[in-house]
């Protein structure tokens, strides 16, 4: 059973894996907001289940929440000027304070309130399912769907107009200048979405774990690079759509090695940011280790295949020089 709630979790963590994956690698901004942003959709999905508000509405506006967050530090960076660091960084904090007046105290429980996952549970108990069956594999198959309802969006979304004029700003935004495109609504837009993205997620997380708390985006970001790195080292990166499933997977992954570790009898739940960065290490490590290998070989390879074309034209001009002394 923690197995698959390893990788129920890791479903859910990777649509705030694709939007770090927007940021990072789609416009090369490095990002911080995300650990607040998380939060923030959280703090306003649990506040307002709390009210009694219905659990998808609050959800979906967690989303518009997360989206004002990304588009604020956007406005920092390019109508601020304040760096791209730094405009992620000021951000994140002033979301703590935002945060804390939003739930009004730094915990906020939601054992006995209505979710989007006990009404999936319900729809599955009247369906004929049994209430275990119903909460596992409803929420399983649900989470799914809405993850890959997010990557088809991410996939689409990249491929218009917009989205490749995003693509065009994070790889050569002096280029897409010239062609008078407007670089700062670009990333103000794209720094928007990824938070939209990291929010929603923050408030299934949330539902999910039946609490929201201040401190449970910190350390977000590593996770979502994690994801990223191990995604697109384990699957690839060679078309878009190839590389949104790598995320997916990549945090599928994540979850499940931090699971196996937390069960070695040496570890306690406390260590999760420790074996966190290390399997962000390892991943950045390992990669790099490959290559230089890789790359010897290719270098002795090479080295051998000269040598033998130096063997093979010392022999020819040999047996030219006798050919010649014959003659004579």
């Amino acid at each position: 059973m923690s197995m698959i709630g390893a990788v129920e979790a890791g479903i859910i963590y990777a649509i705030m894996a694709l939007g770090v994956y927007l940021s990072f690698r789609i416009l090369d901004f490095p990002d911080l907001t995300v650990d607040g942003s998380f939060v923030t959709g959280a703090a306003v999905a649990a506040t307002l289940i709390v009210s009694g508000v219905n659990p998808f509405a609050a959800t979906a506006l967690a989303l518009v929440v997360g989206f004002l967050a990304g588009c604020i530090t956007g406005l920092l960076h390019t109508a601020g000027k304040i760096n791209a660091l730094l405009s992620g960084i000021l951000m994140m904090i002033a979301l703590y304070s935002i945060n804390l007046r939003i739930m009004g105290r730094s915990n906020v429980p939601l054992l006995n309130q209505k979710t989007i996952f006990t009404t999936i549970q319900e729809w599955g108990m009247k369906a004929g399912l049994d209430p275990a069956a119903a909460k596992t594999w409803g929420v399983f198959l649900s989470m799914t769907l809405l993850t890959l309802l997010f990557k088809w969006f991410t996939d689409w979304f990249l491929q218009t107009e917009i989205g490749l004029a995003i693509r065009a700003t994070g790889d050569n935004p002096r280029m897409i200048r010239s062609l008078s495109a407007n670089t700062n609504l670009l990333i103000i837009i794209g720094l928007g979405l990824s938070n939209a993205m990291v929010a929603f997620s923050g408030a299934l997380i949330a539902q999910y774990g039946s609490f929201a708390d201040v401190g449970m985006g910190i350390g977000m970001i590593i996770i979502g690079l994690a994801s990223v790195i191990i995604g697109e080292a384990v699957f690839g990166t060679k078309t878009i759509a190839r590389t949104t499933l790598a995320v997916i997977g990549g945090s599928i992954i994540y979850r499940i090695v931090v699971s196996l570790a937390l069960q070695a009898q040496f570890l306690e739940t406390g260590d999760v940011k420790l074996i966190t960065a290390c399997i962000v290490i390892i991943a950045l490590v390992a990669p790099q280790i490959v290559r230089q290998r890789q790359e010897k070989k290719r270098k002795e390879q090479r080295r051998q295949e000269r040598a033998q074309l130096a063997a093979v034209s010392a022999g020819g001009k040999g047996e030219s020089d006798v050919t010649v002394k014959s003659d004579l």
